[in-house]
């Protein structure tokens, strides 16, 4: 296996000790740029929170005995059409679908020279890829989706891209080179729905936006989060999972006294109408979850209202921007000025087995849109059958 010169071995090695690993991944977090999900915060939180029977695996790219590149990998046997074996290897999931609906996002090898190193950890991934096996790649940017890609291609693999996203953000220094507050940039409709909702708020009561500074208040104002999505989404919300509140008590727990967890709440009279869960990361606040009072008056925009009010708080503080990461909920178009992109990809031998499974995973989608739409159908025909 070719390694670039800064490279002078790369392992896949079992986790043997969480103590061990971060020492080591705090050492190289410090000198490595990285994203809040390679963080040991975000990483560490999770091993200790992964599902009974997980054997992560460690990425261990070393240079003169240094260790210079880290990446959790999960090994999950997976279900399959030939008559050979097949696993999963994944890039810090654990291949437990419940559990890595936490949604790693921002996803890489945390690494000290990436231009490098990278592409030599993806060399050495690929060559444990057995006849069936599959890499994934989750929510990936595309320089690595990139990389990803071409290191297939030098070995014969073939990447599948699963799912594409667009990552929605506030550009802070695109604000402050118009010379205005925040919300005179939005557009006109977004300011005077914001305003509209403002004033009918203000009719009730003062109109504050509070930051949760202990851990107590934090994490009661999680729970209240918890109550307002759960009223708005019941079981198909995030909290349905069963490892994701406590996955998230423990992070709050851990990361509101360095200031890497913020969360807030939106306060009309002293009644919360929004509660938002945000991580601040190299001077970007990164928007996780959020919950809101919603009521039958569409005027009242406690979304709307709750991500201005933190936006401009993050904006006094001199902060670079305000992520709203990947998803398309609607206030996000009308509150950002910039995107990025964001990838789902597998790579694997081709063959007659990924071609089958490819159109059983577009059977199983088409199936899956039927059966959404079809109750809303049958009411539709329903009620014009009484208007006739």
């Amino acid at each position: 296996m070719s390694m670039p010169d800064a490279v002078t071995d790369v392992s896949l090695e079992a986790l043997k000790s969480i103590a061990w690993l971060e020492t080591a991944w705090k050492e190289l977090e410090a000198r490595a740029p990285h994203s809040f999900f390679l963080s040991w915060l975000w990483i560490g939180t999770w091993l200790r929170h992964i599902p009974d029977g997980t054997q992560p695996h460690v990425l261990v790219a070393r240079s003169s005995g240094k260790i210079v590149g880290l990446a959790i990998i999960g090994r999950r046997r997976a279900w399959s059409l030939g008559p050979h074996a097949r696993a999963r290897w994944l890039l810090n999931e654990s291949g437990d679908s419940r559990f890595d609906r936490l949604f790693i996002e921002c996803n890489s090898i945390l690494a000290e020279q990436p231009d490098t190193i990278i592409p030599a950890g993806l060399d050495a991934l690929m060559s444990h890829l057995r006849r069936s096996d599959q890499l994934v790649l989750s929510g990936i940017d595309t320089d690595l989706e990139l990389a990803a890609c071409r290191a297939a291609g030098q070995t014969g693999l073939v990447s599948e891209e699963k799912h594409a996203d667009t990552a929605l953000w506030v550009d802070f220094a695109k604000v402050r080179q118009q010379k205005k507050d925040y919300r005179a940039t939005l557009g006109r409709s977004t300011r005077q729905a914001v305003s509209r909702a403002m004033r009918l708020y203000a009719e009730r009561g003062p109109l504050e936006f509070r930051i949760m500074e202990t851990t107590r208040e934090a994490l009661a104002a999680f729970d209240l989060l918890s109550d307002f999505h759960r009223s708005r989404w019941g079981r198909k919300g995030a909290f349905a999972n069963p490892g994701f509140r406590p996955f998230h008590e423990d992070l709050i727990a851990r990361g509101i006294a360095t200031g890497a967890v913020r969360i807030s709440r939106t306060l009309v009279g002293g009644q919360t109408i929004g509660v938002v869960y945000n991580f601040v990361h190299d001077g970007r606040v990164l928007n996780y979850q959020s919950g809101f009072l919603y009521e039958s008056d569409g005027r009242l925009k406690p979304g709307l209202v709750s991500h201005v009010l933190a936006i401009e708080d993050s904006v006094a503080r001199g902060e670079r921007g305000y992520d709203f990461l990947a998803g398309g909920a609607g206030h996000k178009a009308h509150l950002a000025n910039s995107e990025y992109a964001m990838k789902w990809i597998a790579i694997g031998r081709d063959g007659p087995e990924r071609h089958i499974e490819a159109k059983l995973r577009e059977a199983k989608r088409t199936l899956r849109t039927i059966v959404t739409n079809l109750p809303k159908k049958k009411l539709r025909l329903f009620g014009a059958a009484s208007a006739n």
